[in-house]
């Protein structure tokens, strides 16, 4: 049920994305990111409402101040998650990591970031650290995760 309620959040966020309101800041490229904490993976097959665009691989790294806020509930400024996409190949019984196809971040700095629950969004295409995806990013991101604002915009869960 829950990942029917987030696929149909995310299908009206793309839907909508261009007429929500979000913060104009940028943010940053979150360098060393795969060296934070990897909170949980999981695979975007053919055929799933969300495989355009979110079809692959999902890894979902936090720094320490985000491990912070997934335990405590609580999230400080400088706060990231990284959300690492990326292709596979799917043969031989394996399913192997092939290249990536985008990283979505979220920075929470609620001064900066104020209109959209105090997280920033950005999307970096491919492996490239500058460029960005061509769309409202924001809006569409912040779209879907309203849809989790009792946990504070956040979909990932602390597991100990």
């Amino acid at each position: 049920m829950r990942l029917l309620k987030l696929t149909i959040m995310a299908i009206l966020a793309f839907a909508i994305g261009a007429n929500a309101v979000g913060d104009s800041a940028s943010v940053d490229y979150p360098s060393g990111y795969r060296g934070w904490q990897h909170v949980k993976s999981m695979i975007i097959q053919p055929g799933h409402p969300l495989e355009n665009p979110f079809g692959g691989i999902h890894h979902i790294y936090a720094n320490s101040k985000a491990m912070s806020g997934l335990a405590s509930g609580k999230y400080e400024a400088g706060a990231y998650f990284v959300f690492d996409l990326l292709n596979y190949d799917d043969s031989n019984l394996m399913i192997v990591e092939t290249d990536r196809k985008r990283i979505d971040v979220m920075q929470y700095d609620n001064a900066k970031f104020a209109t959209t629950g105090g997280w920033g969004y950005d999307t970096f295409v491919g492996d490239s650290k500058t460029e960005r995806l061509e769309q409202d990013v924001v809006a569409a991101c912040y779209g879907c995760h309203i849809g989790a604002e009792a946990s504070d915009y956040v979909f990932s869960a602390y597991r100990p």
